[in-house]
């Protein structure tokens, strides 16, 4: 058996180029008995974590990481397109009433919390308090929750009077408070009722980094560390966290039995042949999840190239190229059997403005012509060729791709170069060189100067590249200042920064995620512009209330075009990116609206035997 494994061993590794293959052969000891190592999935994230707590967090990272950890009350199927949504934790879909205002769940009985030292040694199920507990801390002032508005929208009765009651007391907030919006019915059934019927408030439910279910007694016991004490019912536990570094994610052995059941997908052979080999087994199939946190593509590419990562999720632009001529996989990997993924990504890649800085915000005319002259003045298919090496597409508004409400004929100034008439906006609104030095004034003379945030990688200083030379071409001065993703979202949060560039990916197909960021209940949270007009909150809370129809899109076309006439945000691209994974990843695929996809991928060692005989 051990000459067999390093026979086998030996020629997957001459086969992928390699120089070691670790975590897939088996550990022989003294004694040639053989112990067979845990399965381990690894690969990378390009940007730092900040936490796990769902009251807490919104950045994609750090909810990836809570949703394999949190379950919510539904989910949607794995290889499914279009995206459809099933039960969870539920016994079946809930029922909502007509008009949208009541959502009755159901959970099954039998689910139960991983250990942890707050249940005190015993057992603990999820009952329907622990997802009206969750719901409730949304509103807790103490956690600044940034999905809070996605709540306030549909107003949940009595829960947004609650909270303005308790702040204006000072008093914290009261957990046992009976609402009319948020019932539990029963140990296993709870209910929400709504001022708003929103008919696709629904997919809400879905997002286990937004609303899985959280235990009191853990919030309780951890209280400000909660962030770091995740402890949910989901596939997976925290074993390890090194900020910035490390994630190391472990089976949670409370986790019910869940079998694989996904449909197989009619437009890609081999992966349908991989997903017919997984029915039927247990969820999760591997036993580990590594994520490392790699920052520069470089690395980040260099890490999967040499079979250090499994997956490699978004290929680097800058390696485009290579890893993919026109768009297809190269040969060379190819032969080495590695799997590429391609999908159109639902999301929009945007500079912000800050509306309430004095120099790039506000609604008076020289400022939106400002703000107006710089979106004239970004050359974007230059970026796309350039810093995105073609892995984008031109942004008109907001809505992205592959999401209700997107126009694939929606033209605006927005997608627009044109620097002779940014330049003759400046110069009608009086930005123009005052005092002879070369650079643009204000129109009250004082000197106009931007502050670009942005992160340390390649990437990023390409695009700051690009910016830097648009500003010039408009003569505007501009600086950048330099800090980690998690830092700058800290800052975003709370309006201090002037600009940012940074990307919004939806969490079920709907554009309504993409037109949030302009909604003035949002400040601060979706809404990093801090953008408030009434004109389009009241589009926006229009929208929310009709159903899927040419009605709700002539009101969502009418919101995107306040948001390119008041231009909050210059929408830059929406991004197309490529998955790869190694020959011995199985079941792999790419559904932005899964976000724990941990579950469904089994690492096959039995690859390095069947190699072997070939």
């Amino acid at each position: 058996m051990r000459s067999t494994l390093i026979r086998a061993a030996t020629y997957l590794i001459g086969l992928l180029g390699l120089t070691s293959l670790p975590l897939l052969a088996q550990e022989t000891n003294s004694t040639s008995e053989t112990k067979v190592l845990p399965k381990v999935l690894r690969y990378a994230f390009r940007a730092s974590e900040t936490g796990f707590d769902p009251a807490q967090i919104s950045d994609s990272y750090s909810k990836a990481v809570a949703a394999g950890i949190f379950d919510a009350p539904l989910e949607f199927e794995y290889h499914r397109r279009p995206a459809k949504l099933r039960p969870n934790t539920l016994v079946a879909m809930p029922e909502v009433s007509a008009d949208f205002k009541t959502l009755t769940f159901e959970l099954k009985p039998g689910i139960f919390f991983g250990d942890d030292p707050a249940f005190g040694g015993k057992k603990r199920e999820l009952v329907a308090a622990d997802y009206i507990y969750s719901i409730k801390r949304h509103y807790d002032p103490q956690w600044k929750s940034p999905n809070l508005y996605l709540l306030e929208n549909v107003k949940i009765l009595g829960a947004s009077e609650l909270r303005r009651e308790l702040m204006a007391a000072k008093k914290p907030f009261d957990y046992d408070r009976p609402l009319e919006g948020l019932q539990v019915l029963s140990r296993y059934k709870f209910q929400l009722k709504l001022g708003v019927g929103d008919p696709r408030f629904i997919n809400q439910f879905a997002d286990a980094g937004f609303l899985g279910a959280v235990a009191r007694e853990v919030v309780e016991m951890y209280g400000d560390k909660i962030m770091e004490h995740p402890v949910g019912t989901n596939a997976w536990r925290l074993g390890e966290w090194r900020r910035s570094s490390q994630i190391v994610l472990e089976k949670n052995p409370n986790f019910r039995e869940v079998r694989y059941a996904e449909s197989p997908p009619a437009d890609n052979p081999a992966l349908a042949a991989q997903v017919a080999m997984l029915q039927g087994r247990r969820l999760p199939m591997v036993d580990r999840v590594v994520i490392a946190i790699i920052e520069e593509p470089q690395p980040r590419w260099l890490s999967f190239l040499n079979g250090e990562k499994d997956v490699i999720e978004e290929v680097p632009a800058d390696f485009a190229t290579i890893a993919m001529p026109n768009n297809k996989l190269a040969p060379n990997l190819a032969k080495r059997g590695i799997q590429m993924t391609r999908y159109p990504r639902a999301d929009v890649a945007f500079t912000y403005f800050n509306m309430e800085d004095p120099v790039v915000g506000g609604y008076t005319p020289e400022k939106i012509a400002l703000r107006r002259a710089i979106s004239l003045g970004s050359d974007i298919d230059k970026q796309i060729r350039l810093a995105r090496r073609g892995q984008a597409v031109p942004s008109n508004g907001p809505i992205a791709p592959g999401t209700f409400g997107f126009d694939a004929n929606f033209k605006s100034e927005m997608g627009e170069y044109n620097l002779a008439k940014a330049k003759s906006l400046l110069d009608l609104y009086g930005y123009v060189d005052q005092d002879g030095d070369g650079w643009r004034d204000q129109p009250d003379g004082s000197a106009l100067k931007l502050e670009y945030a942005t992160q340390p990688d390649s990437t990023n200083r390409q695009l700051n590249e690009q910016w830097q030379q648009t500003m010039n071409g408009l003569k505007i001065r501009i600086k950048f200042k330099t800090a980690k993703w998690p830092e700058n979202l800290k800052s975003a949060n709370a309006g201090k920064l002037q600009m940012w560039g940074v990307s919004w990916v939806a969490t079920a197909p709907d554009g309504d995620t993409f037109l949030a960021l302009g909604d003035g209940g949002a400040k601060g949270k979706a809404n990093k512009a801090r953008f408030d007009l009434p004109a389009f909150n009241a589009l926006y809370n229009k929208q929310k209330a009709l159903p899927d129809g040419p009605e709700r899109e002539a009101v969502m076309a009418e919101a995107q075009k306040l948001l390119v006439a008041y231009m909050p945000y210059k929408m830059e691209v929406h991004r197309v990116f490529t998955d790869m994974a190694q020959p011995w990843v199985m079941g792999y695929n790419r559904n932005v609206f899964v976000r724990d996809f941990w579950k469904y991928i089994d690492v096959d060692r039995d690859t390095l035997d069947r190699l072997s005989k070939n």
